[in-house]
């Protein structure tokens, strides 16, 4: 008998959760943070210098710097800015959406120590004396010239300072304004240079005793306005020199939302398709509880007040792809138990009860890797972390608890009872239940050896290995400034370029690029230039005036220098070590130290054919592929724990295996089981990453093409390297030894 009661409520929570996610969704999206490369601004790594041989940079003094920049930047009101103190002496300033970066820029790394000197040099006042927020723009009363008013704290110091000057007969009465005086600097040379640090330099006739005096220049009402807002700030308690910059047109910043954004919804729409085409109708709870989980991903990310990069995106698109593969899992092991002649029921709890461990371990190994990322990724990479983090945990309690309560309701009604086709199941697949007969795993109709080939697959992977070294001895790769330190400029335009063209624009700013200028978008309307120099804050500016009077959109601007470079390298190694440690001690506790060896054998094999393809594409290797490597890392060794979990499984029915023919037996028996998930996984997330390559913003193309490089190789790393590699190195011990199941040895995992 149909229990309705359990349709109608299955209906029920669903209309309600899509009418909360329709009428939420879009004020969720709109409260989150975009990051700068999203809506445009820049960011700056400061290396924090004393100003003098006595001064000692510690933390006080490095808080004390980031209320001075924040008192600057909400004087040009610029909303949400980001300051972070870094180790050892740094601070890393982020301004998204600002529309005129070059004053920011300016108005942050200005030391703004203003004083009152007399022509030789001779220091008699500073900004200490001027009374705080005092400083204004304002005219002259005769000229009617934009001017700075401001107020002394006390009229005899100004009194005392003018009287000394006035008495001095080889001095001329007159008070120069210096801006960031330093020693050697010369009234005379100074006054010659269009860019003085003299400021004003007004002349007196008697002993002024007043707190307010007007500075008058070659001022605008906006440069009037610039120095003002300085004066109340104040001066800098410390001198900050540029280490790392990157600076995003607003334009470029659109057109990548834009870009991804289309691309994430194509990539997630073909894995719906075909997790229905596929599986049927657990393929449409799996939709359902997917849409939930997007949802509640982006909701979680807004709550912790997260900015959302464009590596974020993507994170949240390959989230979707890594996020059904606990339903596929959870899915093929109830098909199974379905065709060994269990009912619906019974099958659904024992595909339940079986899928658990896997999923977890699985889960726990592909956060080991994000968790490194987080921790040693620069601040886009730490968004990309951040929100695989997030979308783990989330894809974990959606297609764990979601899905299987969705389920449930249509399983416990006994609508589906006598209807294993809706779980793509055939009846003549089902086996009669009192049949002792073991049901044979087949893919696509057919079965494979792939234990009997083993030596050719060695033979295969040693190949293209020697080949890989081969060529990064020759070419070598060809690394971004994350790596080598210099500068790199994108140009966007609405129309095509040329290599030629561009390079006559920067022969026009004085600037030679050290490599071939690189072409990319739709319509070869992207070029990028990168120089083996840091270039200077003025030279990014007017790069960034020229380009965008020229095509109307501002270009992207990286500038790393040298320390950083070492630094980013350096971090991307201990990276990759520090991830291979953890999933070594994870796997070791869970499965056996012989699996967590092949496992990170499988991973470092994985990794090296996307450096390996980066070196013969001459694509550029940044900061975003390691990114893409640790991600490759988490969901290969995922894909190897699915078959040793299986192994695990089959070894503990076994019990006992004295020979290597019977143990090579049981690991292609384990392969064929997991083979329609590995497939299938490998789909849905190659779906998601293919999209972003090809129809996402070409800040992440590199990133995409090492996903689908890395995921294709993980795939066939996990069927015909990992457990065979463990049969060989197992199977060589196995006659002195037999493999006995212990539950020490093979702990099962968590249970429901």
């Amino acid at each position: 008998m149909v229990k309705r009661g359990r349709i109608v409520a299955f209906f029920l929570i669903v209309l309600i959760l899509g009418a909360t996610i329709g009428t939420t969704y879009s004020e969720v999206a709109s409260k989150i943070k975009l990051g700068l490369d999203l809506q445009g601004g820049f960011e700056v790594l400061y290396d924090v210098k004393p100003l003098d041989d006595e001064q000692e940079v510690d933390t006080s003094v490095l808080e004390a710097t980031v209320e001075n920049l924040e008192r600057r930047v909400n004087a040009i009101g610029i909303s949400e800015p980001s300051f972070n103190i870094e180790e050892p002496d740094r601070i890393r300033v982020q301004l998204a959406g600002v529309e005129d970066q070059d004053e920011a820029r300016e108005m942050l790394a200005t030391t703004a120590e203003l004083s009152f000197r007399d022509v030789n040099g001779k220091k008699y006042l500073d900004g200490s004396d001027i009374k705080e927020g005092s400083a204004t723009q304002d005219f002259h009363p005769d000229t009617n010239q934009p001017i700075v008013s401001l107020q002394f704290k006390d009229a005899d110091r100004f009194g005392e300072t003018t009287k000394e000057i006035y008495e001095n007969p080889d001095l001329p009465n007159q008070v120069v304004i210096w801006m960031d005086y330093e020693e050697g600097d010369t009234y005379e040379e100074e006054m010659n240079k269009e860019d003085s640090k003299v400021i004003s330099a007004p002349t007196f006739r008697n002993v002024l005793n007043t707190t307010d005096i007007m500075i008058e220049g070659n001022f605008t009402i906006e440069s009037a306005d610039q120095l003002a807002d300085l004066l109340n700030a104040g001066s800098l308690p410390v001198e900050l020199e540029e280490e790392y910059s990157t600076s995003v047109g607003a334009q470029f910043g659109q057109q990548a939302l834009d870009k991804t954004v289309f691309a994430g919804i194509l990539g997630v729409l073909l894995i719906f398709i075909y997790m229905i085409f596929y599986y049927r109708f657990p393929g449409v709870i799996a939709a359902i509880t997917l849409s939930i989980y997007v949802y509640l991903v982006l909701l979680v990310f807004q709550l912790m007040n997260g900015v959302l990069t464009l590596p974020g995106i993507a994170a949240l698109v390959l989230g979707v792809g890594m996020a059904v593969d606990a339903n596929i899992i959870t899915y093929e092991r109830i098909k199974e138990e379905l065709k060994e002649g269990k009912s619906i029921k019974a099958a659904f709890k024992a595909g339940n009860k079986h899928s658990l461990s896997t999923i977890f371990d699985a889960n726990i190994t592909t956060m080991i890797a994000a968790a490194v990322l987080f921790i040693f990724g620069t601040s886009s990479v730490k968004g990309f972390a951040t929100l695989l983090l997030v979308s783990i945990v989330l894809s974990f309690v959606t297609a764990v608890f979601g899905s299987r309560l969705f389920l449930s309701f249509w399983v416990n009604s006994n609508f589906l009872n006598k209807r294993p086709g809706w779980f793509d199941v055939k009846q003549d697949q089902i086996l009669d239940k009192n049949s002792k007969e073991e049901v044979q795993p087949t893919f696509l109709g057919r079965q494979f050896d792939f234990v009997k080939h083993r030596k050719k697959f060695f033979r295969i992977s040693m190949a293209l290995v020697v080949l890989g070294i081969a060529c990064l001895a020759i070419f070598r790769l060809n690394l971004g400034i994350d790596f080598t330190a210099g500068s790199r400029v994108e140009i966007l335009a609405d129309q095509s370029l040329t290599a030629e063209e561009i390079e006559e624009g920067l022969q026009t700013l004085d600037l030679e690029a050290s490599a071939p200028i690189v072409l990319s978008g739709d319509d070869q309307n992207i070029a990028v230039a990168r120089f083996s120099s840091e270039l200077s804050q003025e030279k990014v500016s007017e790069v960034r005036s020229f380009f965008e009077e020229k095509y109307g959109s501002a270009p992207t601007v990286n500038t790393v220098s040298s320390v950083v470079g070492e630094e980013l390298a350096k971090n991307a190694v201990l990276a990759v070590l520090y991830a291979s440690i953890g999933i070594i001690i994870y796997v070791t506790i869970r499965f056996e130290f012989y699996s967590a060896l092949t496992a990170i054998l499988a991973l470092l094999h994985d990794a090296f054919f996307i450096i390996a393809l980066f070196s013969i594409t001459r694509l550029e290797f940044d900061i975003t592929i390691i990114a893409a490597i640790l991600t490759i890392v988490g969901y290969s060794i995922n894909d190897t724990i699915v078959t040793f979990d299986r192994i695990r499984e089959n070894l503990k029915k076994k019990k006992r295996v004295k020979s290597f023919a019977e143990l090579a037996k049981i690991i292609n028996h384990s392969l064929m089981q997991t083979l329609a998930r590995s497939i299938n996984t490998v789909l849905t997330v190659v779906f998601a990453a293919v999209m972003l390559l090809v129809f996402g913003a070409s800040a992440i193309t590199n990133f995409s093409f090492a996903l689908v490089v890395g995921l294709i190789a993980g795939t066939y790393s996990s069927l015909f390297i990992a457990a065979q590699v463990w049969l060989v190195w197992r199977g060589k011990s196995i006659k002195e030894k037999p493999i006995e199941y212990t539950e020490k040895k093979y702990n099962d995992g968590p249970q429901v």
